[in-house]
Order: C-alpha cells, then sequence, then structure tokens
C-alpha cells in the first residue's frame, strides 16, 4: 500500500528544488552524452573546415579533439557524476512524496528504477545522441566553451582513469594477435557474398597483399628497361623518345648502374624547337633508389609523400636491378592496366594453348606468372631462392643454364625451354598436370 505524505511548506520548497535539480541534471546529461556523440563522429571534411575558418568556437574544437582519451574521460566522469545525481535527488523526492509499506515494495521498484531509468535513457541518452548525430558539428561548437571547462575541473580524475586506460592498452598489445595474409583473405571469402562482383573480390585481395609484396616482384627487370646515356645528343634523344613512348626516363653515366636522374618528357616540350647543342642535361631530376626488398606499400607511401611516379631499384652492391613505377603498384590492387602503348597480354606475356597448356616469356615476374594461372605465390617459396622471374626459377631448379626443349618438373608444373640462348631464357612452355601431388618432388628431362 502506497501512502501520500501530507506537503508542509518546507517539504514543498524540497520537492520544488528537488524536481528543479533533476530537470538540470537531465539537460547536463543530455549535453554530456551528445557531445561525445558530436565530438567523436566528426569527419576529416569537417575537421578541414575547423581548421579553414579559425573561430574560437573551432579553435576550441580542434584543441579538445587533439587529446581524445581526455576529452572521452571528461564526458564519460560528467555523464556519471550527473547520473548518479539524479538517482540520489529521485530516491530522496520519492522518500517525501510516498511512504512505500512492506507489501508495496514493487512499486517503490517501479517508480525508483525504472520510471527514473527511462527518463535517464530517453532524455539523457537517446533523443541527444540522435540530435547530435544529424548536428555535430554545431553541436560540438556549442558545448565547446563547457567542455573545456569540465575537462580543467576533472583534470585529476580524467588523469587518473587515462593512467588506469594505459596500463590495459599495455596488458592487450602485449596479448595481440597478428593476423596472416592467408587468414586476411580467408575473412575477405566470408565477408563477401555469392553476389559480390569477382572484381570486388580481387581488389580486395590485391590490398591485403599489397604489405606482403616485395618491389623486386613487381619491378621492370634492367634488360627490359628504356634508359639513354647522359651524352647522347638532343636530336638523337628525341628520336628515342618518340621510340620509347614512356613519360619518364631514366638517363646513366658510364654504364646503366650508375643511375645519375630521370628526365621528365614533359619538361622536354618547352624546349622542342632547340637544335643539336641544346643542353638537356640541366632538365634531370633527382631519382628515388630503392631496395630491392622494400615493400610495395611503404613504397607507395613514399611515392606519395614525394608527389613522383616512379624508383630506381638497386640491389645490394648498388648496381641498378630495374624500375618500379607507380602503375606497377595500382595493378597489383585493380590488375593490368594498359594504355595505347601497351601490347596486348595475351601476345606479349603468354599464350593459352588450352586449359593446361601455356607459352610465357622467360622474363615473366613470377608474380605475375602466379595471377595468370590464378595460385597462391607461395608455390614456389622453397626452391625460388633470389628470383623473380619465371627464367629465374628454372635457374634455380636447374642451378645452369638449360638446353633448348629441357624439361623440368615441380609439383604438378612441368616447364618445358623453349627458346634460349647463352645469356638468358627467352620461352618456356608450361603444362598443368590437374592430377599430380603437390609435392616438393624435382625432375629434369633432357
Amino acid at each position: 500500500m502506497i501512502v501520500l505524505e501530507v506537503t508542509t511548506p518546507v517539504r514543498a520548497i524540497s520537492i520544488v528544488s528537488g524536481i528543479a535539480a533533476i530537470l538540470l541534471l537531465l539537460i547536463g546529461s543530455a549535453m554530456a552524452s551528445g557531445a561525445e556523440v558530436a565530438f567523436f563522429s566528426l569527419g576529416p571534411n569537417q575537421i578541414r573546415e575547423l581548421r579553414t575558418h579559425g573561430t574560437r568556437a573551432n579553435q576550441a574544437v580542434l584543441l579538445l579533439l587533439e587529446k581524445p582519451k581526455r576529452l572521452l574521460a571528461t564526458l564519460l566522469i560528467v555523464n556519471n557524476f550527473v547520473n548518479v545525481s539524479i538517482v540520489i535527488i529521485s530516491t530522496y523526492l520519492t522518500g517525501i512524496l510516498f511512504n512505500f509499506r512492506e507489501s508495496s515494495y514493487w512499486v517503490a521498484f517501479l517508480v525508483q528504477v525504472v520510471a527514473v531509468t527511462s527518463l535517464i535513457l530517453l532524455f539523457g541518452e537517446i533523443l541527444p545522441r540522435v540530435y547530435a548525430t544529424r548536428n555535430n558539428l554545431k553541436f560540438a561548437r556549442f558545448l565547446a566553451g563547457p567542455v573545456g571547462l569540465a575537462s580543467k575541473i576533472f583534470y585529476p580524475l580524467s588523469s587518473m582513469l587515462i593512467g588506469s586506460t594505459k596500463l590495459i592498452d599495455k596488458r592487450i598489445s602485449r596479448k595481440a594477435y597478428n593476423v596472416s595474409i592467408n587468414e586476411l583473405s580467408d575473412a575477405i571469402e566470408l565477408a563477401t557474398g555469392a553476389d559480390t562482383p569477382q572484381e570486388e573480390k580481387k581488389i580486395l585481395r590485391g590490398i591485403v597483399r599489397l604489405g606482403d609484396i616485395e618491389v623486386k616482384e613487381i619491378m621492370k627487370s634492367r634488360v627490359d628497361v628504356t634508359a639513354v646515356d647522359i651524352s647522347t645528343g638532343y636530336l638523337e634523344l628525341l628520336q628515342k623518345i618518340v621510340g620509347s613512348g614512356y613519360s619518364r626516363i631514366p638517363v646513366y653515366g658510364d654504364s646503366i648502374d650508375q643511375v645519375r636522374g630521370i628526365l621528365y618528357i614533359k619538361d622536354l616540350l618547352p624546349h622542342l624547337q632547340e637544335g643539336e647543342d641544346f643542353d638537356w642535361k640541366g632538365l634531370l631530376r633527382d631519382a628515388l633508389f630503392v631496395p630491392e626488398n622494400k615493400k610495395i606499400n611503404d613504397l607507395l607511401q613514399e611515392f606519395q609523400e614525394r608527389k613522383i611516379h616512379m624508383a630506381v631499384v638497386v640491389d645490394e652492391y648498388g648496381g641498378m636491378s630495374g624500375i618500379v613505377t607507380l602503375e606497377d603498384i595500382i595493378e597489383e590492387i585493380v590488375g593490368e592496366i594498359s594504355d595505347e602503348h601497351d601490347e596486348p597480354l595475351e601476345t606479349f606475356e603468354f599464350t593459352q594453348i588450352d586449359d593446361h597448356h601455356y607459352i610465357f616469356e622467360g622474363k615473366t615476374s613470377l608474380n605475375d606468372f602466379c595471377k595468370i594461372l590464378d595460385i597462391g605465390d607461395e608455390v614456389f617459396d622453397d626452391v625460388r631462392g633470389e628470383s623473380d622471374s619465371l627464367a629465374g626459377l628454372l635457374l634455380e631448379l636447374l642451378q645452369r643454364m638449360p638446353a633448348k626443349n629441357e624439361q623440368v618438373s615441380y609439383r604438378q608444373f612441368t616447364f618445358t625451354v623453349k627458346a634460349v640462348d647463352k645469356r638468358r631464357i627467352k620461352r618456356v612452355m608450361v603444362s598443368i598436370d590437374i592430377s599430380g601431388s603437390f609435392s616438393d618432388q624435382k625432375t629434369t628431362e633432357n
């Protein structure tokens, strides 16, 4: 049974004061909850807008975002203080207004717990968060001043909270789980449905593998690089440029191992009317030199930072191994990119005789070879050594220069040398035995 207490003037003042306090605290709870959503949902464009328009409110928002952990700790502390205060005051008010008998404990529970909790959730959490999500920038500017003041008031408590989270972060980081490339690839297969286009899956796999591919796997070998001697005359240089069709060409000194710089063809455009005596060497730009084992995701970032598109790949002795371009890296994600100067892939790199027989150029990179046959590039990890081309793989398997029509088998692949000279393997036929095992057995046959 519930008995309504008689209200005296003192009690009336307490009740009015309590209700007013609850209303103010609900507003405070709404502000804290909305601020948490508003500050942490600001996107890059909105951050850029704040930096562009340097008003006092914008600067205050940026200052708070510089220390996100302290900002979050302050908002959580304020929100919890406010909500606990609402519960305490509401309990005090219900004790003044109602006298709950022992048989009415469930009614006390409904009033003091369910009703108050619903009030806090609706007006202190849900509604302000919905509004802040739709008006995050406006809300953040409006509350930047009060939140900054609260950050100073609760500085000691927020410092303790941040310190405790650092200890937890350290423990979690020690037990961090390293996800392998294969596990990420499996995750892509699970996350993508049957209706997901194959091109999208291919791009996702390319992005995942980006950090596992080294420069030497995608570079153009030095034997295929178009480069010019620094002593070349201007008119002869123009003829070579027209014949190559490239927009950037390495320039070397005494030998191709001594790259002096990169010539950008666009830099020559203002000088097309110059004569043979024109000194074009002054147009050279500094070359970026990278080691063979550099990961291409790191190289991509370096290309972005330096705003360049080409790098010279060097071996451990400083000699030129080849060149790598931005296009080579992008092709690892989106697939082959062909322009008007590229020969068709089918006639240039390989010819498919049937489902199980192919003819490849010896210079075809193992990375491209595996992509064409749709196999994992780890298949040859045990025998490839330092080789990055199909011809190099055969040399690693045979440990000598093969003769024409000589065969070598590895796992389910049989390689037949179709064209070779004293210096390199030019063309290879690859036969795939779909019933063969994936054992590491290697055989050779003349």
